[in-house]
Order: structure tokens, then C-alpha cells, then sequence
């Protein structure tokens, strides 16, 4: 071979080998970034080529796949009852991506899950596997009671309820809210949807149970008892306090009063002061349980940390180096602390079990085609929060709220319940911002156990209401009671 053809021989030797160095580099290492880059069309004619698995509230599919002739994106995604479930579900858009449950199991719903894949032969015909469904914890009663009760108020608001001896999630509602069906395609009409939701000042697409936070109001003030008797600032939540009403603050000029007259407040006991929300009793109680023991208490409750459920949730805060007058207005749900209504719904379940804080959970179990379990939810426990005796000294006191106090709305007839309501002043001048109405309960079931703890919230800013009438007793307990008797009738 003369030289030419040797170096002619090498260098096409040499192109192969970059060939395939460069084959093998796209297949094996940047595969999974070019298959999620958004401009690839090929990803996404693949994912709607068939019909996607459902997300299951209940037995029945709350999603659903419809074929789009003439379009190469064969099938797209729409939703039964959509706005009742979209904090459940979330959105699944061609063209806007996906989000909470459809987001998290994207994979498992379109098919490309490992678990999904089909036998050999299938493989090499190149045949995709149907997609898994994804079966939640939530009961459609549950749901369906608390989707209804902030719509009735025609209010922004959320709604969480759990089963407290499993952390299961029964009801996940948030208001206002949209139909994902409506931008679930990619012609305009879809894309002008979701410009309008993106740009509605309600805010529609966020999620309020899990994704924002608010003052928790006086709702905390079942945390802070806790808190004062696991420590041992308190030792009889019947003894009179003899803190004075209105109260001051310490280091500080500022007086704080109570909703009912001062004189009903003046040097209660714990139990009075729960059930009138005395103000003044429960300021000095956080300040004398002091900053570090409330903290350590809140965070046994979940507060300073993100859950997943498996859906991201945002993290509640309890603030670090607190003075001693912020520390005290924790005390009553205000100052710097804030919280989601998912961990109110979690610091409320808790104290309905035996103070054991269990992580919520959204999804029983992944199923593959065919019914197959692929995965199946057990309920974990996040800690201890408080004892057993201060869970049941707290509950003592909440049932007495309701059946002698400020929560009696929640009242059932043969059902013990205990509950809290909550108003919470936020924004720069509190004189001008409407205050937001909490409210917490669970029903206790004769032989000590809980079904159903919830938590409420509502942002009353646009409703139709004057300010003095906006109390978490008024908005919140109605929505409460027919989500703990939806799930106390199931």
C-alpha cells in the first residue's frame, strides 16, 4: 500500500472511531438532556401518542385522555371536575409543562416509568409502554364539601384535612381556582387560558394549602398551650395565670387587648383563656416558655421544614433570634411567624394523635397497566411532637372551645369535637388590611380515635363583608363541620 492510501486509510479510521465516539456520547450521556430539552418535538409526540394514565380520587379517574385528529400530538390531557382537583392534580399543558401530581408523575402517567417497561420482544418493536395511574388518598366527599365551602364564600381561601393517625390527606382545596382542561392543548385558544390565569391578580394557579404562607392567627395558640406544658411553664391549665388584660408587651409601651372585654380575660386560667382566645395569657405564656423552647417545640410539629407529600410543600417558619416582645406575640399567631394550612392541618392532627406528628401523604399507591401495585404508600411518622398527657390536656381544652367557647359553630350532635378558630392581622397597617379567618378542628370517635383533623383559612379581602364580621368562628367553622361530617359519613 503506497503512503497516500495508508494516510487516506487512517484518516477515515479515525473519523469512524470520532463517529462513534460522538454516537456513543449522544446515547449514553447527553440522551436524558436532549429527550427533557423543550424543543424537541420528538419527547412530546411520543408522551401524547397514546392515551396517559389517570390520577384516581376514589375509585374513579378525576383525568382523562382525548385524541386530537390532524394534530402529531395524538391525545391530550383533560380533567373531570377540574377546578375542584387542580391543587390535587395540578396541570398537565403540551405546551406549559406539568406541575404537582402530574408533574411529579409524569413518567409513571406517560409510560417512560422503568418500572413500566415491556417484555423483550416488545422492546426491540420499538412499542411504548402504557402509562400507570396514580391512586390518591383523597376522599371525594372531603374534597367536595371543602371545594364547595370556599366557593359559597366566594373568597380566596384553602382547605386541608388529614386522617391524623396516618397523615393520609382527605380533602386539598384551594380558591379561587381554574380548569386545567382549558390550556391543556397547543392551539391559541389554550395559550390565551393560560395568560389569562397567569395574569389574574386572585391568582388562581397558586396553591394555597400547600405552596403559600399567612399568620396563623390564633389558630397557634393550641401550639403555644402545647408548648407551655411540655416545658412545664404550665402544670394546670385550670389554675388562674393572673396575667393582666389589656397586656403589655415585654420591653416594650405597646398594649394588646382581647376581641371579648378585657375583664373576661384578666388572670384566667389556660382553659378560659383557650376558650375566649385571651390574647393577654397566651402572649405571656410564649414569652415565659421563651423563643428557643417554642421554636424547638414547633419544629417537632413540622414548622421550618419542607414536606413533600410527594408534591413540594413550602416550609412554615418559626423564626430564629427572637426578642422578647416578638417572642410573645408568636404566642398569638402573629409577628414574624407564618405558616401554610398544611401544617396547621398537621399541628391539629397530632394533637388528635396522641401528639405523633405523621407525614401527609397525597398518593396511596402507583399502579401499572393491569392494576399492578408497583408502589404502595405507608404511613411514616415525622416525630413526636409533645406527650401524651399535654396532647390530651390541649384537646381537653379544645372541646371545651366548642362546647363553652369561640368554636362552638363546629358543634355535631354526638360527635366530639375539638376546635379552634383564628384571626390574623397582616400588611404594613393593620387598621387597613381586612384580617385573615383561620379555624381548626378534628372529631374524636368514641374509643379515643381520630378520622379527620382540618384546617381552614380564608382571605376575606374581596368578600362582600364588613371587618368586624370577618372571625374564623363565622367563615371558617361551617367549612370544618361539613368536611368532618363528610368523612364521619363515608
Amino acid at each position: 500500500m503506497n503512503r497516500l492510501l495508508r494516510h487516506t486509510a487512517v484518516f477515515c479510521g479515525v473519523l469512524v472511531l470520532a463517529l462513534l465516539a460522538r454516537a456513543t456520547w449522544l446515547q449514553f450521556v447527553e440522551a436524558g438532556d436532549l429527550a427533557e430539552n423543550p424543543h424537541n418535538r420528538r419527547t412530546a409526540i411520543a408522551e401524547f401518542a397514546q392515551p396517559l394514565g389517570d390520577i384516581v380520587v376514589g375509585g374513579s379517574p378525576v383525568t382523562g385522555s382525548r385524541p386530537q385528529p390532524g394534530s402529531d400530538l395524538a391525545h391530550k390531557r383533560v380533567y373531570r371536575n377540574g377546578p375542584m382537583y387542580a391543587p390535587v392534580t395540578g396541570y398537565l399543558s403540551q405546551t406549559q409543562g406539568a406541575t404537582l401530581l402530574e408533574g411529579v408523575h409524569r413518567d409513571l402517567l406517560n409510560g417512560a416509568d422503568s418500572r413500566l417497561l415491556p417484555g423483550p420482544l416488545d422492546t426491540l418493536a420499538g412499542k411504548r409502554p402504557s402509562g400507570g395511574d396514580v391512586v390518591t388518598t383523597i376522599d371525594p366527599a372531603a374534597q367536595r364539601a371543602a371545594y364547595r365551602g370556599l366557593a359559597d364564600l366566594k373568597a380566596k381561601g384553602a382547605v386541608v384535612a388529614l386522617e391524623p393517625a396516618t397523615g393520609r390527606i382527605l380533602a386539598l382545596a384551594s380558591a379561587p381556582s381554574y380548569d386545567p382542561s382549558d390550556f391543556a392543548g397547543i392551539s391559541d385558544a389554550d395559550a390565551e387560558a393560560f395568560r389569562k390565569l397567569a395574569d389574574d391578580k386572585d391568582k388562581p394557579l397558586n396553591n394555597r394549602a400547600l405552596r403559600e404562607t399567612y399568620p396563623p392567627g390564633s389558630t397557634f395558640k393550641i401550639l403555644t398551650a402545647a408548648a407551655a406544658l411540655e416545658h412545664g411553664t404550665i402544670a394546670d391549665i385550670d389554675r388562674p395565670t393572673r396575667v393582666p388584660a389589656p397586656y403589655r408587651l415585654p420591653q416594650s409601651t405597646t398594649e394588646i387587648g382581647n376581641v371579648v372585654p378585657d375583664s373576661q380575660c384578666d388572670g384566667v386560667s389556660l382553659r378560659t383563656a383557650m376558650q375566649w382566645s385571651c390574647n393577654n395569657v397566651f402572649l405571656d405564656t410564649a414569652w415565659r416558655t421563651g423563643a428557643k423552647k417554642m421554636r424547638e417545640t414547633a419544629e417537632k410539629f413540622g414548622f421550618n421544614t419542607e414536606h413533600f407529600v410527594p408534591v413540594r410543600a413550602t416550609a412554615s417558619s418559626y423564626p430564629g433570634r427572637l426578642d422578647a416582645p416578638q417572642t410573645a406575640l408568636t404566642g398569638m399567631g402573629q409577628g414574624s411567624l407564618t405558616s401554610t394550612p398544611l401544617q396547621m392541618a398537621m399541628v391539629t392532627a397530632a394533637l388528635a394523635n396522641d401528639g405523633v406528628v405523621m407525614k401527609p401523604q397525597l398518593v396511596d399507591e402507583l399502579r401499572g397497566p393491569g392494576l399492578k401495585v408497583l408502589e404502595k404508600a405507608v404511613p411514616e411518622v415525622h416525630g413526636r411532637a409533645v406527650s401524651e398527657t399535654t396532647a390530651a390536656k390541649v384537646r381537653q381544652m379544645m372541646e371545651h372551645t366548642v362546647t363553652h367557647g369561640t368554636a362552638d359553630k363546629v358543634r355535631i350532635d354526638g360527635v366530639t369535637v375539638g376546635g379552634k378558630p383564628g384571626t390574623a392581622q397582616h400588611g404594613a397597617d393593620v387598621r387597613d388590611e381586612r384580617p385573615y379567618a383561620w379555624f381548626v378542628a378534628y372529631a374524636e370517635q368514641p374509643d379515643g380515635s381520630s378520622p379527620v383533623a382540618v384546617a381552614v383559612f380564608v382571605d376575606p379581602e374581596d368578600m362582600d363583608i364588613s371587618r368586624s364580621d370577618i372571625a374564623g368562628g363565622r367563615l371558617g367553622a361551617p367549612i370544618a363541620k361539613a368536611v368532618i361530617q363528610a368523612v364521619l359519613d363515608r
